[in-house]
């Protein structure tokens, strides 16, 4: 009979993918068909832009590779020059699916750099509201309340046209897509601000913060160390969010002329362009890149929402 006082033998450690696997976040991943369907097509889309130059099928915006008595070419119908195009061509003969592939990576990188500015942007002035307080606190706050009085794209416009106004004229073709990042930034800060400031508030009343300023630990490593761990959660969110409103915002000041310049179309440049055949009967020109803006900023926002149920307990279900 073995001994009833006998230590068990310890369990080897999880590895990280075990943890993983284990985690509260890829149960409910797991049982969400919604959420994988969204994270495969957004999947999808990501490769599909990232890997463009590699994969398209013709190179649109080389003007030796285009065939002009190619424009108008129905979706896989007979071309001029006897080449074959999924989703036919647009008026100069260039390939609509290269293009979209193309604009699509103009239209993540401007949505990726420009939520990652407002992130970085929010989460500071977020940080130091929070946990300085005082008339640090009031100004930062009123201005987000007052930038959040207004539309999204009519602060991002208005920034827009003062950064524009600001760079001589032969500079602004090749500082218009930076121009768009900061201008969709600074026109998406204010929630990040809010949100962390809001956070912060609680935390720095916890105790581990003032066991922390009884060491003599510096404030500013106290926020980075200590506060910001526990603000990124709801960040991530908004992060995931926000990509998707940057990703409409700009294809809306494209689509106004606005955006990026036409030697780099993004997708609410092609979506502009196709406008203007749709009641030709070239429908596919404005119907293509349209669905894919609509499947990117569909599937990011899905993300997001079951990215919120899955980090709040009290919205699982």
């Amino acid at each position: 009979m073995s001994d009833p006082m006998q230590i068990a033998p310890a369990t080897a450690p999880k590895t990280r993918w075990q943890r993983i696997v284990d985690s509260d976040i890829f149960f409910s991943y797991t049982r969400s068909p919604v959420t994988i369907i969204a994270s495969l097509v957004a999947l999808m889309l990501v490769l599909m832009a990232v890997l463009a130059p590699w994969i398209a099928p013709h190179t649109p915006f080389d003007p030796s590779t285009i065939e002009l008595m190619d424009g108008f070419t129905a979706p896989m119908g007979d071309s001029f020059s006897g080449k074959s195009y999924l989703f036919g061509t647009d008026d100069q003969g260039r390939d609509l699916l290269s293009t979209i592939m193309y604009g699509s990576r103009v239209s993540l990188f401007v949505g990726f750099s420009a939520t990652l500015f407002a992130m970085v942007l929010g989460i500071s002035l977020g940080l130091a509201a929070g946990y300085r307080g005082g008339m640090l606190d009031t100004v930062i706050m009123r201005i987000a309340d007052v930038q959040l009085s207004f539309p999204a794209i009519l602060i991002a416009l208005l920034i827009f046209g003062v950064a524009r106004g600001l760079i001589p004229p032969e500079r602004q073709e090749n500082t218009a897509i930076w121009v768009l990042i900061l201008a969709i930034g600074l026109s998406n800060w204010a929630q990040f601000a809010r949100t962390v400031r809001g956070t912060t508030m609680v935390e720095r009343q916890k105790d581990y913060v003032s066991a922390a300023r009884l060491l003599g630990r510096h404030p500013l490593a106290i926020v980075t160390r200590h506060v910001l761990p526990n603000v990124l959660g709801p960040v991530l969110v908004i992060a995931t969010i926000s990509l998707a409103l940057a990703i409409i915002e700009e294809a809306t000041l494209s689509f106004l002329g606005v955006g990026v310049p036409p030697t780099q179309p993004s997708l609410g440049t092609l979506i502009r362009i196709g406008q203007r055949f749709l009641f030709s009967g070239e429908w596919w020109i404005l119907a293509f890149p349209a669905f894919t803006l609509i499947l990117l900023a569909l599937s990011v926002n899905l993300l997001g929402d079951w990215l919120r149920d899955a980090l709040n307990p009290r919205l699982r279900k």
